[in-house]
């Protein structure tokens, strides 16, 4: 479990971070989506790092998605290899419909490819609403075409730990520097 306030002993105050602490953490979904390699992975069984980001969003994103994904990528590069071989970044798609496997790893493997990428059967993007619910990832209202408005989805990063709680998140503005002291400090915290 990461160190965050209220855990007691050399934890972090949430004055000392860029992010968001949640307190109580949310508890991660353990629903399986699939991976790019077609394989089932859930964002509270699969996610056996001490740290993991998720970022719901879509490929075809002409902004933000693209922003927060590089923003991710850069904050990686900032990490030394201790830190970083202790986390993990995962890429869910709010719209599978476009997002196929192949059009979702040549987007992530763009940015860093080891990034994980979740995408579904575009008839189950009720079960990807679902796990984004879990960690208070909103997408937006359903459509008439039983999918959901692919520009309405929240923007925020969500840190989840080993323990399958999501005890802090980072907004779209969150900058990369920000973002690898903040992974940084956690780690440490939790050492």
């Amino acid at each position: 479990m990461l160190g965050l306030a209220g855990c007691g002993g050399d934890d972090v105050k949430p004055g000392e971070l860029h992010g968001k602490v949640l307190d109580p953490p949310f508890t991660v979904s353990k629903e399986a989506l699939e991976d790019t390699d077609g394989n089932p992975y859930s964002l509270a069984t699969n996610t056996d790092k001490r740290l993991t980001l998720v970022f719901f969003g879509y490929t075809n994103c002409p902004d933000i998605c693209g922003t927060v994904m590089g923003n991710l990528a850069s904050a990686m590069t900032r990490l030394d290899s201790k830190d970083r071989d202790q986390v993990d970044v995962v890429f869910v798609t709010t719209d599978p419909e476009r997002d196929t496997p192949g059009v979702l790893r040549g987007y992530l493997d763009h940015y860093d490819k080891s990034f994980i990428g979740l995408t579904d059967d575009p008839s189950k993007i009720d079960v990807i609403a679902a796990v984004a619910k879990s960690v208070a990832v909103g997408m937006g209202d359903k459509l008439p075409t039983g999918g959901y408005d692919v520009n309405a989805h929240t923007t925020q990063v969500t840190g989840i730990d080993s323990d399958d709680q999501a005890p802090i998140y980072w907004s779209q503005s969150t900058s990369s520097a920000q973002f690898a002291a903040d992974i940084h400090t956690l780690l440490g915290a939790s050492s």
